[in-house]
């Protein structure tokens, strides 16, 4: 093996471990923007980021407790607390008070409903709105007939978790 060899393997490691690292910079960049994109879309939904941010947090860390959840995210403890109440009150997240072999305060622990029940509940939401749109005109006019001219269905099979919407227009 000659010296110009060992510059050639010295050379090729060091662009190797630089590729690696271009790798691993993109990688976290995409997951960085999948996150963005995740709480944007949850904030849509949910209503506010704040409130998004919890429910990720307590898909990924299920029977937490507020406190838990305020370390975990960076919140306000008061903050999360007020989200969780009504989260848990839109039916949202659950929660049930966590066992404890000690006397004392048992804390709620909350979970996260999944995002297929969060998708039907918006589903219908959104199905009632366009509903409501639809129907504008049989409303000022002050006419009684109402029709469901929309329709959205949820299809929970085995290959994922898909929604349409139909139109009966």
């Amino acid at each position: 093996m000659s010296l110009d060899d060992t510059h050639d393997d010295a050379g090729a490691e060091a662009e190797e471990g630089s590729v690696r690292e271009r790798l691993g910079e993109e990688a976290d960049r995409a997951v960085e923007t999948l996150d963005d994109g995740l709480v944007e879309l949850l904030t849509w939904i949910l209503d506010t980021e704040t409130r998004a941010r919890i429910y990720i947090y307590l898909r990924e860390q299920p029977r937490s407790t507020s406190d838990e959840i305020a370390e975990g995210t960076g919140l306000y403890p008061s903050t999360v607390r007020e989200a969780l109440a009504e989260l848990n009150a839109e039916e949202k997240v659950t929660r049930s008070k966590r066992e404890s072999a000690g006397a004392g305060n048992n804390p709620y622990e909350y979970v996260a409903i999944k995002p297929g029940d969060l998708v039907a509940d918006v589903a219908g939401d959104v199905q009632q709105g366009l509903n409501t749109v639809f129907n504008l005109d049989d409303r000022l006019a002050d006419r009684t007939v109402e029709t469901e001219p929309v329709t959205i269905t949820v299809d929970r099979s085995s290959d994922g978790e898909n929604a349409s919407a139909e139109s009966d227009d």
